[in-house]
């Protein structure tokens, strides 16, 4: 598949005869389209636009007590991408390659972090926004800097106690960052919570200048999960409560069936479609662990089998379109015969039952 990269300081354009994009590397847009802009590509034959790459599971928890729910079950004893290794993915994945988000839990589990951050930004490859998802805990002051200074954009997990999140969004904040998000867990028990978290975006200084709160889809994976799925009427409210009262809220790819469900009696119901993005794992994405080993999503690592990324001769042939993705891929695709949602399909994830 022939297709040619545009870029300046500010944009980056693929453009090819199937899949096309407009990518603004300030604000993180994205706009994609296939052969013309009513063509709406099912996916990207040039490979993968974003990847979630996790670069270490060590993860201590909040004041040293680990995540009672983390589906992985993580603990202060794991395992670290190094910088060789996320070189040699790095080279594989391609110069379509717009962002990668990277997954940690301790902010200096992995001492190669830094190094690997720049790398994104500063390599004869391609240049790419580095994102990452934090805990908040132990954020100090050179940490912040170095956040603000090298990532696009930083999600903070909402814990207990509320004031590790609130306190490394503000330290985020002011140092000019703009994309500046709270990640909330939906389930029956945080419930409560996340409407907290609403109200206090309304009211609390330090989150003045936050981005949105975003809401994740729990999946029934994990020893140490036991929470429960929130279910439809109360993921309503949730959204409900988030337009009367003005709150910028966002969700991950797995929620858009719950989201779409939500919103569809509203009267701009076309409108928040176009902007919904179903799953997109094989599509337009993928996740590599700290092995350097591909699945389509982090919650099927262990599930698929992994594919070796560093390892690979081509990442297009070996990868991208090897009978293991394109299987999943299919699979993905025919959701929408099953999930219809006022009169249109939407894609759910093949394995995992979210609602």
């Amino acid at each position: 598949m022939k297709y040619k990269i545009l870029e300046n300081s500010e944009m980056k354009l693929l453009r090819s005869e199937v899949v096309n994009y407009d990518f603004n590397k300030k604000s993180g847009f994205m706009a994609t389209w296939g052969k013309d802009l009513k063509d709406n590509p099912s996916f990207s034959p040039v490979g993968p636009f974003i990847a979630d790459i996790e670069i270490s599971t060590v993860c201590h928890g909040i004041n040293n007590v680990p995540c009672k729910f983390c589906y992985k079950s993580n603990t202060g004893v794991g395992d670290n991408m190094s910088l060789d290794t996320f070189k040699k993915v790095f080279s594989k994945l391609g110069k379509q390659l717009t962002q990668i988000a990277f997954g940690i839990g301790d902010i200096d589990g992995n001492p190669d972090v830094w190094s690997i951050m720049e790398y994104c930004r500063n390599n004869d490859i391609n240049y790419v926004v580095p994102n990452v998802t934090i805990n908040g805990w132990n954020l100090k002051d050179e940490y912040a800097d170095k956040l603000a200074s090298l990532c696009g954009a930083v999600a903070v997990s909402k814990y207990q106690p509320k004031d590790i999140c609130y306190d490394a969004v503000k330290k985020l904040t002011d140092r000019g960052m703009d994309q500046v998000n709270i990640h909330m867990l939906v389930s029956e028990e945080t419930f409560q919570d996340c409407l907290e978290v609403m109200s206090d975006s309304k009211t609390d200084p330090r989150l003045e200048k936050l981005n949105a709160i975003v809401f994740l889809a729990l999946k029934p994976k994990g020893k140490r999960n036991t929470l429960h799925p929130l279910g439809t009427d109360n993921y309503k409210k949730l959204i409900d409560t988030a337009f009367e009262n003005n709150v910028r809220v966002g969700f991950d790819s797995c929620s858009a069936p719950m989201f779409l469900n939500a919103v569809k009696d509203r009267p701009n119901y076309d409108s928040l479609e176009v902007l919904c993005e179903p799953c997109e794992s094989t599509l337009f994405s993928v996740y590599i662990n700290t092995d350097g080993l591909m699945y389509p999503c982090s919650f099927m690592e262990d599930v698929e089998e992994g594919l070796d990324v560093a390892n690979c001769n081509d990442f297009k042939k070996d990868i991208w379109f090897s009978d293991i993705t394109a299987k999943f891929r299919d699979s993905l695709i025919n959701t929408e015969k099953e999930c219809i949602i006022n009169g249109k399909g939407c894609r759910k994830c093949p394995k995992y039952d979210i609602y």
